[in-house]
């Protein structure tokens, strides 16, 4: 199970805002042992929001969206997820609740009268309209819940909120609730050494027969102005803990003919 980010809006594209999610969906998977596999942006444009959702729709995989599930006129992601699945949006009768029940929390804490049928909080409603057949994700900051809509060959895609807040304990409830079966924990590992005076092309032979002879990813990163290193090539391998220890053995016997110096090793 493959898992990946649609982060949606404007504000993002623009530069408005920046973007926070993607480095926290990294966390928040990374200690489940879980990984991100990619991530998309989307203005708030319908066309494409739905494209996006096609697509998503039909991966197979855990998909993350974040944003425009509110019901201002640029809020368009509820009305694309239906139009992407082919459904109605149909007023989902428990979202509907927790919606009445924070209007009560604020007609209380202003110390007001609670009245439900006032225009502005009949149009809050619209925060219930879900593609037929979604499941709610609970919203702890605010009770305005996000939705689950299933996808092909066991995949989904989660909406919630583009509001950090709100939207990282969603994310996580999803995880903790509908995919601790998936999770990983101390399955993966990274090691890596830092690499001085070396050119990729030249270690590429080597990175290539260490992806041949063991079941690891194998990464280089080379940076040209590091803080630290200054110019160098973080050179390591990813995978199992098992097989990234073996890897690891063969690619520092491998960088041993080439005579470089090395640096630090880092372990993740």
């Amino acid at each position: 199970m493959h898992f990946g980010l649609l982060i949606i809006g404007d504000e993002i594209l623009s530069g408005k805002r920046s973007d926070k999610h993607l480095s926290r969906a990294i966390e928040l998977l990374g200690v489940r042992g879980l990984t991100v596999s990619y991530a998309d942006y989307v203005g708030d444009d319908p066309d494409r929001i739905t494209a996006a959702l096609v697509r998503a729709f039909a991966s197979g995989n855990v998909v993350f969206s974040f944003g425009g599930i509110g019901a201002t006129p640029d809020d368009h992601t509820r009305q694309c997820a239906a139009r992407a699945l082919g459904q109605p949006l149909v007023l989902h009768p428990q979202a509907a609740a927790l919606i009445y029940e924070r209007m009560q929390d604020v007609a209380r804490e202003q110390g007001l009268p609670y009245e439900p049928e006032r225009d502005d909080n009949r149009h809050r409603l619209n925060m219930a309209m879900f593609p037929q057949g979604s499941q709610i994700i609970p919203n702890p900051y605010n009770k305005i819940a996000g939705f689950t809509c299933p996808g092909r060959q066991g995949g989904a895609v989660h909406f919630v909120p583009g509001f950090p807040v709100m939207a990282w304990p969603m994310v996580e409830w999803v995880l903790d609730t509908l995919y601790p079966h998936l999770f990983r924990k101390g399955a993966h590992c990274e090691q890596s050494v830092i690499v001085f005076g070396a050119m990729e092309a030249t270690l590429t032979p080597l990175m290539e027969a260490i992806e041949r002879d063991h079941p690891v990813k194998v990464f280089s990163l080379p940076s040209v102005d590091h803080p630290a290193y200054g110019r160098h090539i973080e050179l390591g391998v990813k995978g199992a803990p098992s097989a990234c220890a073996l890897a690891f053995a063969a690619l520092k016997d491998g960088l041993a003919p080439y005579a470089l110096k090395l640096g630090p090793e880092l372990v993740r």
